[in-house]
């Protein structure tokens, strides 16, 4: 089976107002050196901003802006040059010569090394739960469990596998990770690099008000 990452990391317009506005007021507050978020969910929202206004710059770049904008443009064109088969059957691809693919060369440095790192990391879970799939006890508590009527929450806490999976999952997922120690490595630095590349991006867009300011 194969599943895309590009439409997945495509982001809403409206989080930029608000991640620039704070990184901006962070910017003045320390000598123009942004503020970097302190949660992962403001990491997150940082980098997806910085992402945004630079598919934006591309995509006007190349006359494709839209409304609607153009998805070739936006995503590539032709097979994905980049793809990973995962532990539980799926291929990821994506490109290489899109606009969100050009975003992400700037922000991470190396998009094939993020691609790689960031679908490896999303999917650690899914492996662990193919390791278990793999252990006779399990199989034989999802067996169970699947032989259990619609609704018959007794016969479904009989069949043991809730307790079970909380058992052994934890050691499973440890060693999943354990096993891919470079990849969670090279998603720390890159996805650092990210960050202080798009806290810096932003903190030079002008704010809200300056836009369409006409300094004469």
């Amino acid at each position: 089976m194969t599943i895309s990452t590009a439409r997945a990391q495509a982001v809403g317009w409206t989080t930029v107002g608000a991640v620039l506005a704070m990184v901006l007021a962070g910017g003045c507050a320390a000598e123009s050196r942004p503020t970097l978020p302190a949660s992962e969910q403001g990491r997150s929202d940082l980098i997806k901003a910085a992402q945004q206004v630079l598919v934006d710059r591309c995509m006007t770049t190349r006359g494709a802006a839209g409304p609607p904008p153009d998805e070739k443009a936006l995503f590539g064109t032709g097979p994905a040059q980049l793809s990973l088969t995962l532990a539980t059957g799926y291929t990821v691809r994506t490109h290489t010569d899109g606009c969100l693919a050009q975003a992400q060369r700037f922000l991470y440095g190396d998009q094939a090394r993020w691609f790689r790192a960031e679908v490896t990391v999303n999917n650690l879970r899914p492996e662990a739960e193919v390791q278990l799939g793999k252990d006779p006890r399990y199989r034989a508590a999802l067996a169970r469990r699947a032989a259990c009527p619609d609704k018959d929450a007794p016969c479904v806490r009989a069949s043991g596998l809730g307790e079970l999976r909380a058992r052994l999952e934890p050691a499973q997922l440890a060693e999943i990770r354990a096993a891919h120690r470079k990849e969670i490595t090279t998603y720390r630095q890159l996805r650092d690099r990210a960050l202080h590349r798009a806290a810096g991006l932003l903190a030079a867009q002008p704010s809200p008000h300056q836009k369409g300011h006409d300094p004469s």
